[in-house]
């Protein structure tokens, strides 16, 4: 066992009951509920998202999210504001700023308009400044050695009116690891991480060292949504729950979209792991009229523009061949007209619906909406897509992951139970894992972010860091009003 003394202020101690809730809910999963809060004494108007937990105590995801964002500063990456422990039943609330939209529901407004035959693209400026801040913000969790791991629409929120309208906000890192441990596979931790329609090939063929290029292709993917409206790579998710890395359908769906990769193309392929069912299951000549090519040009995507080459650099089926973020936002499409800005609705009109709040005894989260989307985004694809790939849901689930509805409003309430699921420049092979060193410090500047993450941050640590971070509450009964001893084994 190992212990860790936590003092406690009676004067200090804030409590969730100090934040007005109640009636406010913006979203629930398997991870908890979240809350649209405001304090109650009035010290200032802000809005606030309110996290709570499911269950009782700190779960390891829990944990993670906390230790994690209390050492990453970055204007695109959540900022967890306060952490709460409730006496009375010793659930564990977030508290994080609140972010009115995210790209799920942006997304979502905009295929519907399609489906009411009143179609309105995403301007492609907006969707400039929206990818290049995604990149910033992955860039520096790549920087100091964090591995996202969950990147999709409902993980990435947009802030509202105020002071930072139109900022990205990279939320759920309860899916996050280090990855600066060369020994140890990060496949031995959770054998399946991402969401299904953001997966990259080499998690779908088994990697166990995969990097920091899972994250990049998850970025691609959100690039096509952006522009055209809708997963690109969308499947059937009969098979979510399982933890067999293999999943036919969604392997299917990309090779119809990119095409059976050439082995010049990709030469390591061979080496992974579910290779064998690969070769099994698939033949390559089925395949043969597919290509991003002929997809993006259905969506009047010109194959010579600076828009495209970026997008068929983050989705490279070789993980070894990916883009890096660093390259990424050095891309040619980044500076020609428009630039991206910091305020991604700059010169946008378009009216973007605000959170509704959700029943308290509403069961599931989307509940009949889900259903209304997925039966429209059907409509709308079906000439499109070959009969397996059919959606069965416009935003698939994680395996022990929650539909975040973007919920977070500054949460990121989604993956991993309470938040969500990559490295700096070269990708050398698909078995290349960081050197055993001290993390990299970001860039410097108003967009570095603060400080990096100490090289012995491993699990048992992670704990503790996130207990110690958590001094506004006595967490064990038993505990003095001044101080305490917590054991953890």
């Amino acid at each position: 066992s190992r212990f860790l003394k936590i003092r406690v202020s009676n004067a200090e101690r804030q409590r969730h009951e100090g934040y007005a809730y109640e009636g406010c809910k913006v979203g629930r999963g398997t991870y908890g509920h979240v809350y649209k809060a405001r304090r109650k004494d009035g010290k200032d108007e802000k809005e606030y998202a309110l996290k709570q937990i499911e269950g009782t105590g700190i779960s390891m995801s829990a944990c993670r999210e906390i230790a994690l964002l209390r050492e990453l500063k970055h204007p695109n990456v959540i900022a967890l504001q306060k952490v709460f422990l409730s006496h009375s039943d010793r659930k564990v609330w977030l508290l994080f700023d609140y972010a009115e939209h995210d790209l799920w529901h942006i997304i979502k407004f905009h295929r519907a308009s399609k489906a009411n035959k009143k179609p309105m693209q995403l301007p492609r400026s907006m969707v400039k400044s929206l990818l290049y801040q995604i990149l910033d913000g992955i860039h520096y969790l790549h920087a100091n050695w964090v591995l996202h791991r969950d990147l999709k629409p409902a993980n990435i929120l947009v802030m509202g009116e105020g002071p930072e309208r139109g900022r990205v906000k990279i939320a759920d890192m309860g899916f996050a690891r280090l990855f600066n441990s060369p020994l140890k596979p990060l496949a031995d931790l959770d054998p399946v991480v991402v969401t299904f329609w953001y997966r990259a090939p080499e998690l779908l063929l088994g990697a166990r060292h995969y990097t920091k290029a899972i994250d990049i292709w998850a970025i691609g993917c959100i690039f096509a949504e952006l522009l055209t409206s809708e997963p690109i790579f969308h499947c059937r998710q009969e098979d979510i729950k399982t933890s067999n890395p293999f999943h036919h359908d969604q392997l299917d769906r990309i090779f119809s979209v990119m095409g059976f990769p050439a082995d010049k193309d990709w030469e390591d392929i061979r080496k992974m792991p579910e290779y064998p069912t690969l070769q099994k299951d698939f033949r390559r000549t089925t395949y043969a009229n597919s290509s991003l090519i002929k997809y993006m040009e259905k969506h009047k995507v010109k194959p010579d523009s600076k828009v495209f080459l970026l997008l068929q650099k983050l989705l490279t089926m070789d993980p070894t061949k990916r883009i890096t973020s660093e390259q990424a936002l050095q891309d040619p499409y980044f500076q020609e007209d428009p630039l991206p800005t910091s305020d991604v609705f700059a010169g946008c009109q378009i009216p973007y619906p605000k959170r509704e709040f959700l029943n308290e005894d509403e069961p599931e989260e989307k509940g009949d909406k889900n259903q209304q989307q997925q039966n429209q985004h059907q409509q709308q694809t079906a000439p499109q897509q070959q009969p397996q790939a059919a959606p069965q849901q416009p935003q698939p689930q994680q395996q022990n992951s929650a539909q975040t509805n973007g919920t977070a409003g500054g949460a990121g309430a989604g993956g991993g139970g309470t938040g969500a699921g990559l490295q700096h420049s070269q990708d050398s092979s698909l078995n290349q894992v960081p050197p055993n060193k001290k993390p990299r410090i970001g860039p410097s500047g108003a967009n570095s972010g603060g400080p990096v993450m100490p090289s012995d941050y491993q699990v048992p640590l992670e704990f503790l860091k996130a207990l110690k971070y958590m001094r506004s509450f006595m967490f064990e009964s038993n505990l003095t009003e001044a101080s305490g001893t917590i054991s953890c084994t």
